[in-house]
């Protein structure tokens, strides 16, 4: 446990300078880069650590959770073999999807989670999970315990915004992204743990 006096002379590095595990096997930490409130793709800077400018949002729907990333994961091959369809991982973080009763507008904040399940979803034929959480302690999610106890209607808008997210009617005559299947949580330990081996391979 962090003693009151310790402190980080210096910011660390969202990536790479933050824990994974918030606690027990079931708790991540989450850093969010995108509200359910942004207009703009942010994604953090891989060198500098910052929040980056990705691109506008493609389509009018806005994201329905928090989302953003667990630190001291990769996706790689290991992520891409829990999957049915690929060889390889999107080589970022993974990507977590965090639902909170109270509206959170800042982004670029860590939090503990408490995962529930997550989706398999492969982006451009690389394997690009996205995990599901509920914000520790909230009031009105936190006795779900796996995703099949989240309202179907929540989990219909997670699986619409990443399958239409990337859509360009300009460029593609589809999605590049797909949402092969939602999974329990579990199976989404199951991937976090092979994301924090792919973690490891690739930076320690």
């Amino acid at each position: 446990m962090t003693k009151k006096t310790e402190f980080s002379q210096w910011r660390p590095h969202p990536w790479h300078g933050l824990e994974t595990w918030a606690g027990g096997r079931g708790s991540v930490l989450a850093f969010i880069e995108i509200t359910p409130f942004d207009t703009i793709k942010y994604e953090v800077d891989k060198l500098s650590g910052y929040l980056r400018v990705d691109r506008p949002q493609r389509t009018s729907s806005l994201p329905p959770t928090l989302y953003g990333f667990i630190p001291r994961t990769y996706c790689g091959r290991r992520v891409a073999g829990l999957a049915s369809s690929v060889t390889e991982g999107d080589g970022d973080p993974l990507d977590i999807c965090v639902i909170s009763e109270r509206p959170i507008s800042r982004s670029e904040v860590i939090m503990n989670v408490k995962v529930i399940g997550g989706m398999c979803t492969i982006d451009g034929g690389e394997a690009d999970d996205k995990i599901i959480a509920v914000l520790e302690n909230d009031c009105l999610w936190e006795s779900i315990g796996d995703v099949k106890n989240l309202p179907s209607r929540m989990v219909e808008r997670l699986r619409h915004y990443f399958s239409t997210y990337k859509y360009d009617p300009t460029k593609h005559d589809h999605s590049p992204v797909v949402v092969e299947s939602v999974y329990g949580r579990d199976h989404a330990i199951k991937v976090i743990d092979a994301a924090v081996q792919d973690y490891d391979e690739i930076y320690k």
